[in-house]
């Protein structure tokens, strides 16, 4: 998956970094868009040599490498790099470096949609001793937003309910949602497959998570049964396909990266049963 980059190791910890020439920097348009150079599939950075400014904000580090993220206005150009949204970034790219833009987006979110103070609409300034947004006026202090979101594998028998959305990613999948306040994960699996698919689902059971910087989400997996004749009831609005599929005739997504193929993929191979 796409945060399996070992040896290698993202650390998140916050240290107030100045920036330096040898740092990677950042650096995502009004669209989202991260400016990077791609070479033989890999992503490779500007680093802060090119930067004339110094509103940049220290992100992590992956082993001994820092990034940051430049906040201020883009005062670099090089024909060798160019503008790729983190789907782009996904369909050519693997490894740690995208592990790393992913994560970025994440952030780069964040602080897009908190310029201004939700209590007293002063403007927010990064926190010194931790990931925060501090209002200088009121003292109000806002930290990383995380969405928590279900990706739901459903058996019946010998096969899998794989699903495609209605709109945007145009492969295979599988039942997903985001939990509601005042839910547990368990009752957002029961929901979720529910409202898009018709079928009462049991047995529930906790697979694996990740993060998924792409949309500011921690996935959780979870594998349960469908109960009774599991006749399918989709919810044309959410999807477009939704299917039992036997384990051999599973197509799963054309990389590894989410945790969504992982989990189809562990059935395809019989590594899950009922």
């Amino acid at each position: 998956m796409i945060q399996d980059i070992y040896p290698s190791k993202l650390n998140n910890n916050y240290i107030d970094y100045k920036m330096t020439a040898e740092d990677y920097v950042l650096w995502f348009n009004a669209e989202g868009k991260a400016y990077v150079r791609i070479r033989e599939e890999r992503i490779e950075f500007v680093t802060g040599q090119d930067v004339k400014e110094s509103a940049a904000v220290y992100l992590f580090s992956v082993d001994n490498q820092k990034y940051f993220l430049l906040l201020g206005e883009e005062n670099f150009r090089n024909p060798e790099y160019g503008y790729y949204s983190t789907r782009e970034l996904r369909d050519k790219c693997s490894g740690k470096e995208l592990f790393a833009v992913f994560s970025a987006y994440h952030l780069w979110k964040w602080y897009t949609d908190n310029r201004y103070c939700g209590r007293c609409a002063d403007s927010l300034e990064p926190g010194k001793k931790e990931r925060s947004l501090v209002c200088p006026s009121c003292g109000n202090v806002v930290y990383p937003r995380i969405n928590p979101a279900v990706i739901v594998g459903v058996i019946k028998g010998e096969k899998l309910l794989i699903t495609r959305y209605r709109k945007g990613y145009a492969h295979n999948a599988l039942v997903a949602g985001f939990t509601e306040f005042g839910e547990t994960l368990e009752e957002t699996v029961a929901r979720e497959v529910m409202e898009e698919t018709g079928v009462k689902v049991k047995n529930i059971r906790y697979y694996k998570s990740q993060p998924w910087g792409m949309a500011q989400d921690i996935l959780v997996g979870f594998f349960c049964e469908a109960e009774g004749d599991g006749d399918i009831r989709m919810d044309e609005n959410e999807l477009k396909y939704a299917e039992w599929v036997s384990r051999e005739d599973i197509v799963l997504q054309p990389n590894n990266l989410s945790l969504t193929n992982e989990m189809m993929k562990m059935f395809k191979e019989s590594e899950v049963m009922i």
